[in-house]
């Protein structure tokens, strides 16, 4: 079965810090990119990061650029997302996602395979 189980959300004021993670099972890691979307009220679900392992690559959205870190601890079949000067516009839940590839994977839903049942990150102002 595949599982995709994230933790690590919370309250968090304005400029502070949250790492993410995502632990990955049921799939052979290293065959998927894996990455992070996330989703505000009434707002459409969007691409944050993605990371792929065989191909060595990452990508950002530019709203998180120079913020956000994506990592892989493969051992451990975890994917981290590490959120630094958070600012309330990062409101959200946050996905994990599994699809074919780092690019196509986080431009958009239709590419992904599996989706982790969601974390809340809150930022106050």
């Amino acid at each position: 079965e595949v599982q995709l189980v994230e933790s690590g959300g919370g309250l968090v004021q304005a400029g502070g810090s949250l790492r993410l993670s995502c632990a990955a099972s049921g799939f052979t890691f290293d065959d998927y990119a894996i990455g992070w979307f996330r989703q505000a009220p009434g707002k459409e679900r969007e691409g944050v990061s993605c990371i792929s392992r065989r191909a060595g690559s990452t990508v950002y959205a530019d709203s998180v650029k120079g913020r956000f870190t994506i990592s892989s601890d493969n051992a451990k079949n975890t994917v981290y997302l590490q959120m630094n000067s958070l600012k309330p516009e990062d409101t959200a839940v946050y996905y994990c996602a599994a699809g074919p590839d780092v690019s196509l994977t986080c431009s958009g839903t239709y590419y992904v395979d599996y989706w982790g049942q969601g974390t809340q990150v809150t930022v106050s102002s």
